[in-house]
């Protein structure tokens, strides 16, 4: 829990605060300058809730299958699949509401909230949880063993590094761009992003219809796979 919390406040500190006192300025969506340090600090509170949401809805998920036996005993009683699927996705929201809310706390100390819409940046990384775990939890029943567990962290780095999180988009040549626009992380940057900086505008709603659709994919996923394996 601690190094969930504390992980993306070293990042803030030694790259937005540290590194950003040489870089500056940067451009937000909306073509106004901001500092670097509230830049990739909306970023960083994206990650803080799919890191969240993500170690749940895996790791945890992966013991009470495998080694706990629990969704056996679970799925005997008169809960069905989804019951358990949004079971374990809630506790998997707690993690990163208390991730991003301790970070976004963090943010408003260090002045890098920088627009009133700020507050909705909690209800943003409760739905970029909430995507995350719904696939999580499905992906993770497909996977045996531990060594196959490191697979996630092989997905999960590169989309934290690449997905414009510590700098814009627009370096990458345009293929690469369409590539990191189709991945979920990204929305969830340019969502909370416009938030904490006041760089509202029609595309909000492409990232907020994204993770709609993510929930309703990752639930009807995760269901079909729990029912698959345990009661067909």
């Amino acid at each position: 829990m601690l190094t969930g919390v504390f992980e993306p406040v070293f990042y803030l500190l030694a790259l937005g605060i540290g590194l950003g006192g040489y870089i500056g300025g940067v451009q937000n969506a909306q073509g106004d300058t901001i500092p670097y340090a509230a830049y990739i600090a909306p970023a960083l509170l994206a990650v803080s809730a799919m890191n969240g949401a993500i170690y749940d809805s895996t790791w945890n998920v992966f013991f009470k299958m495998h080694f706990g036996k629990l969704y056996q005993g679970m799925l005997a009683t008169r809960l069905g699949p989804l019951d358990v699927a949004l079971g374990e996705i809630s506790l998997a929201l707690l993690r990163g509401a208390a991730y991003g809310l301790t970070f976004l706390l963090v943010m408003q100390a260090l002045g890098l909230n920088l627009s009133w819409t700020a507050v909705f940046a909690l209800p943003a990384i409760l739905l970029i949880a909430f995507g995350f775990a719904s696939l999580g939890m499905g992906i993770t029943s497909y996977l045996k063993t531990f060594q196959q567990m490191d697979w996630i962290q092989f997905i999960m780095l590169p989309m934290f590094l690449f997905s414009a999180t510590f700098y814009p988009l627009t370096v990458y040549p345009a293929p690469i761009q369409w590539f990191i626009q189709a991945l979920p992380l990204w929305h969830g940057v340019e969502l909370v992003r416009g938030l904490t900086t006041g760089a509202i505008g029609p595309a909000m709603l492409v990232h907020l219809l994204y993770f709609v659709l993510m929930i309703a994919i990752g639930l009807v996923f995760t269901t079909r796979r729990l029912r698959a394996l345990f009661l067909d």
